[in-house]
């Protein structure tokens, strides 16, 4: 199943593909800033039943290089079968394009980066044939961003830092300059940068933080992390109001209440909350 952060982590690449010649210097080799980019189809089915699709696909062309392909593949965990697959999607597409193709994986957590980034060799040892070296992405190489006017000078750069950092304790930092810096941002930049960095926090505790930021510092933003603030003030509520009526909240109406992001269905149950004889009874008759 494909999770947010899995999203977040390669479609950054698809909304702002200059992106990533902006992390190569992080990576130690020099990427060309590309005079276009073009995003590409992912799927790379051939005609055996087997699917193989890559995460995001850009071609880029440049000046000083001519064009090249980025496959973007976000990884979340090891995998023994991926490296044959991504050597699989880097042969295929410079068959079928005729282009240099490179191999970008995006990690979230140290374990995965340094697996990712081992070197795979096709065939037995004193016979390589083909050798795969993907360049990697993760918190071991990504920047800490904690100075909102740095931020500010590279937001998606500074999403992506945070998105990379997500388990990582300099996140709360990286968060908290990145909304700093998105304040006077023109809604086509900032709608992206708000809903990816939501994304990439996935369910971790700190997506807490982002919500609130997002709340306070961007007040006027609209979307649905505003939508999720304002359910989770409305199922505080009627918790208190539950609380300060003596009632006693079991474990299962704490969840049931504290789960639900209908705005209409938690309005309901704050109204029935004043009233009820006992906490379950906010439910009945759903």
């Amino acid at each position: 199943m494909v999770s947010p952060p899995h999203e977040a982590m390669h479609r950054i690449f698809q909304h702002d593909p200059g992106l990533f010649s902006r992390v190569s210097r992080y990576l130690g080799v020099e990427i060309p800033t590309p005079v276009s980019a073009t995003a590409l189809p992912t799927d790379l089915t051939e005609t055996s039943p087997v699917e193989r699709r890559v995460d995001t696909l850009l071609r880029f062309e440049t000046a000083e290089q001519g064009p090249f392909l980025l496959a973007v593949e976000a990884q979340g965990k090891k995998d023994p079968d991926k490296p044959a697959s991504w050597a699989y999607y880097v042969s295929y597409l410079w068959t079928k394009y005729r282009v240099p193709t490179a191999l970008l994986v995006v990690c979230q957590d140290h374990a995965t980066a340094k697996w990712a980034q081992q070197p795979v060799h096709s065939g037995p040892p004193e016979l390589p044939t083909l050798r795969l070296q993907p360049l990697v992405v993760g918190p071991h190489n990504m920047p800490v961003i904690v100075d909102p006017e740095e931020a500010r000078a590279d937001l998606f750069l500074a999403s992506l830092a945070a998105i990379t950092h997500a388990a990582d304790t300099s996140v709360n930092a990286i968060l908290k300059a990145l909304a700093t810096a998105l304040r006077d941002v023109p809604e086509g930049i900032l709608d992206p940068i708000v809903e990816f960095t939501a994304q990439g926090l996935g369910n971790r505790p700190v997506k807490h933080l982002w919500r609130n930021l997002v709340a306070v510092d961007l007040s006027f933003y609209k979307s649905y992390i505003f939508e999720e603030v304002r359910a989770q003030s409305r199922a505080e509520d009627v918790l208190l109001v539950l609380e300060q009526r003596g009632l006693t909240i079991s474990d299962g109406v704490r969840s049931r209440v504290t789960e639900c992001d209908d705005p209409e269905v938690l309005r309901r149950w704050l109204t029935r909350a004043v009233t009820a004889p006992t906490a379950e009874a906010i439910f009945e008759g759903e």
